[in-house]
């Protein structure tokens, strides 16, 4: 008999100076939970710590990366509904129960709530409710505030078919919660913000730069291929949904153009095939650029400005 209402699966690489605190926040709860821990290869004395612990379920892999780690977490994990955890966030008092709570009484697949950013030294940065949608998906592809993912709960049987998935492994949060959407889940509130969720920390993924930028760029476009391409087999691609995604994408241009400005145009000539009355959102000189010379004239002036002001290192 499964009596494990709650699994908080937390994936760890070199966190010991954090995970301590994440996993305090998660205990204490009335409900049933059970902490998983997955050490992903950590160097740093994590299995030490983790094997000194009396209440946690640990387990060890060589540094494969958060998504074998969650994967293999999953599998073994006996909750009725699950939450993701990064090892350098926390969980706020009385969360895991209230949401657990919601998801019994309205037989929720999904419990959404919001989060609070802070950083290390514990300065909250933006607190941050959930925002009501009547369109899930077009919220998650980038209408407006779509909170984050560990701040949510999941029904175990409902995600069973929707692993995290390593060949996007610098946004395997985003196309995990578009996969769920895609499902039309039964979606409960959670009022407040349940996820304390840390930023401005070095080893971030958020946090890139160089060819790890570069990579972390073209997951997040090759993600919404796959997604609006499920949507258009499903007659799902809404005008509303091609707009929410563009305020995504139409950014990304900017980030692949410092590498590769032919790639950027390419996906430019995307965006104006999703939407043929795409003009340019900025506002100011930059916006006047590219109406006048164009995208890729503007993106090498800018280009060019970037140098001046940065220099070539």
């Amino acid at each position: 008999m499964n009596d494990i209402d709650l699994s908080i699966i937390i994936p760890t690489y070199n966190r010991l100076w954090s995970l301590p605190q994440t996993i305090e926040s998660c205990r204490n709860t009335s409900c049933r939970a059970e902490i998983i821990v997955i050490d992903d290869g950590s160097t740093d004395g994590t299995l030490a710590w983790l094997g000194q612990q009396n209440d946690l379920v640990v387990l060890h892999q060589p540094n494969l990366g958060k998504c074998w780690a969650v994967n293999k977490a999953f599998k073994m994990a006996k909750g009725k509904y699950i939450r993701f955890l990064d090892s350098d966030d926390l969980i706020e008092r009385l969360a895991n129960d209230e949401q657990f709570e919601l998801a019994l009484q309205n037989g929720a697949d999904v419990v959404v709530s919001g989060c609070t950013d802070f950083t290390n030294k514990e300065q909250t940065q933006k607190a941050q409710s959930w925002v009501e949608t009547d369109d899930f998906i077009a919220q998650q592809l980038g209408e407006g505030f779509g909170s984050h993912y560990s701040a949510f709960l999941f029904r175990k049987k409902f995600i069973e078919e929707i692993p995290h998935r390593p060949d996007f492994a610098f946004r395997d949060d985003r196309i995990f919660i578009l996969e769920v959407a895609l499902k039309n889940p039964k979606i409960v509130v959670h009022q407040g913000a349940a996820l304390l969720h840390r930023i401005a920390h070095h080893d971030r993924l958020q946090v890139s730069s160089g060819l790890k930028q570069q990579v972390q760029n073209y997951q997040h476009l090759n993600l919404y291929k796959y997604i609006l391409g499920q949507l258009s087999k499903e007659g799902k691609l809404t005008t509303r949904r091609i707009k929410a995604s563009i305020n995504v994408l139409w950014p990304l241009c900017h980030w692949i153009a410092k590498d590769n400005i032919n790639e950027a145009a390419v996906l430019l000539k995307w965006i104006v095939e999703l939407n043929p009355d795409f003009t340019p959102p900025n506002k100011g000189g930059i916006g006047f650029m590219f109406r006048i010379v164009g995208f890729k004239t503007t993106e090498r002036i800018l280009s060019i400005r970037r140098l001046f002001k940065y220099g070539w290192n």
